[in-house]
């Protein structure tokens, strides 16, 4: 029994993944969960919760009852962060903070 090459079985799809897993090619991500989210940040996931309520990063999107943040979105908030040109010594813990 032949079929259209066009037609994809939910097989198809799911072997095609597990071979791009294997082969250990990456898929670019677009969501992610709240601690990926403040890891890519660079910050711990208390204080990405601060800026979430301050409004300096947004808000999650809802996937049914999952929170996930659209790494797009991240990326316009992390580039509206205000720079430090202060001209502090680099290397000093306490100004890192």
């Amino acid at each position: 029994m032949s079929r259209a090459p066009s037609t994809f079985r939910q097989q198809d799809v799911t072997r095609a993944v597990k071979a791009v897993v294997a082969a250990g090619v990456g898929i670019a991500r677009r969501g992610l969960s709240r601690l990926e989210a403040a890891a890519y940040i660079g910050i711990s996931p208390s204080k990405f919760d601060q800026l979430i309520a301050d409004g300096r990063m947004p808000g999650a999107r809802r996937i049914d009852g999952r929170k996930v943040w659209d790494v797009r979105e991240l990326d316009l908030s992390f580039d509206d962060l205000p720079r430090d040109d202060s001209g502090a010594a680099p290397g000093n813990s306490w100004d890192d903070r």
